[in-house]
């Protein structure tokens, strides 16, 4: 039996997570709560939030996101105007761009 191939990431993606752990911790640790605690508050394992602390990439985003508001470690804009108008930004320039890529049924004569 074949086991799972194991998910690597970039060092940017690791270095992210790992900055983001560490600022949760951080919050969780000015606000005096325990790592329990927070996992309550958040609906999580303790063990999940020990995960997101770590920065084990295989934490669902959600959770991480959640954690994160939960301690006041702000991801992207401070105000949710600002997060507001961003987002519908994205999804204006997201509209002009064709809904899908297809490829050409006819072969492609590159040769000049």
């Amino acid at each position: 039996m074949m086991g799972r191939k194991e998910r690597t990431f970039s060092r940017y993606a690791r270095e992210a997570a790992t900055l983001l752990g560490r600022r949760i911790r951080l919050g969780r640790l000015e606000r005096r709560w325990t790592e329990q605690e927070l996992a309550d508050r958040a609906g999580i394992s303790r063990a999940t939030l020990q995960k997101i602390e770590k920065a084990e990439l295989t934490v669902a985003i959600g959770l991480v996101f959640e954690v994160a508001a939960l301690v006041g470690v702000v991801l992207f804009e401070a105000d949710r105007e600002s997060l507001t108008r961003h987002t519908a930004r994205a999804d204006e320039k997201l509209a002009l761009l064709p809904a899908a890529v297809r490829k050409s049924g006819k072969p492609v004569d590159d040769a000049f």
